[in-house]
């Protein structure tokens, strides 16, 4: 049993490329980064190199996964119990920011690296990951139309993802590169009234099967009138018309709101999981 490291996306989605697709919903997340590493090369997400890692068990499979893209967490896939503080020993003279994991594999590691490192954790976000079941479109519907994104609304969708990111705490590096992404395979879908956006929500490229909802936006003069149930609504209906298998999104779990619109809309709740800060 042990872990197998690498600086290359090429090898490590050769190695445990089907790990991650064996299980597309719980690993939703670094299907969709492998993804983009691989399209928009190894510092799409900062200056410094990622890393990758995969566990083999006894039999050879590989049965856990981590990766980071600096400065972000480190992300955990599920993985065996020996498997969290072993990685906690092997990163040690690393320096990371956090840990993304599952809620239960993020108190070993935290605790194990406090241990190694002295550095200590604080919860930042706790989330929930659901898949969509059988969608209910919302009822009432909200007035409006929703319409697939193109190159001439860029200006408000960069305006917008930063809004969305400044309000979730997370820094993006380069907001017109994100969207320029989107846009090149229809990744971004409007809610409008009389041609004007009042909502937004994106999508990811399908991967094995799996398509996430994410950056789920309405500027705060224009909420609670259902334009983001709306929008979610379409985007799920697309992204299963197309041919997705798992239709998945994560929300904060301190937002009540959140989670009770996308539970009404249809979606299940699969599993919890933790960000992590870590402080010397």
């Amino acid at each position: 049993m042990t872990w197998h490291n690498t600086d290359s996306v090429a090898e490590f989605a050769a190695a445990a490329g089907d790990y991650l697709r064996s299980r597309p919903v719980e690993h939703s997340v670094p299907l969709t980064l492998v993804r983009s590493l691989e399209l928009n090369g190894p510092h799409t997400y900062g200056p410094d190199d990622p890393i990758f890692g995969w566990w083999r068990g006894t039999d050879g499979a590989v049965s856990g996964a981590y990766l980071q893209t600096p400065p972000y967490p480190l992300l955990l896939t599920a993985m065996p119990a020996p498997a969290v503080p072993a990685l906690a020993e092997m990163l040690a003279g690393r320096a990371l920011s956090g840990v993304n994991a599952r809620a239960a594999d993020a108190e070993v590691f935290v605790g194990e690296w406090q241990r190694r490192t002295g550095a200590t954790g604080t919860p930042r976000v706790r989330t929930r990951l659901f898949r969509l079941g059988t969608l209910t479109p919302p009822d009432p519907h909200p007035p409006g139309r929703a319409r697939v994104a193109g190159p001439g609304d860029r200006d408000l969708l960069v305006r917008w993802i930063e809004a969305f990111h400044d309000e979730v705490g997370e820094s993006v590096r380069d907001s017109g590169s994100v969207v320029d992404d989107k846009l090149a395979y229809g990744g971004l879908t409007l809610w409008e009234i009389d041609g004007e956006p009042v909502s937004m929500a994106g999508t990811t490229r399908p991967e094995a099967g799996m398509v996430r909802v994410l950056a789920v936006y309405t500027p705060r003069e224009r909420r609670g009138r259902g334009y983001a149930g709306a929008v979610v609504s379409v985007v799920s209906r697309a992204a299963a018309d197309a041919g997705a298998t798992d239709v998945v999104l994560f929300t904060d779990l301190a937002n009540p709101t959140s989670n009770a619109l996308y539970q009404r809309l249809g979606y299940r709740p699969v599993e919890d999981r933790v960000v992590m800060e870590f402080a010397a």
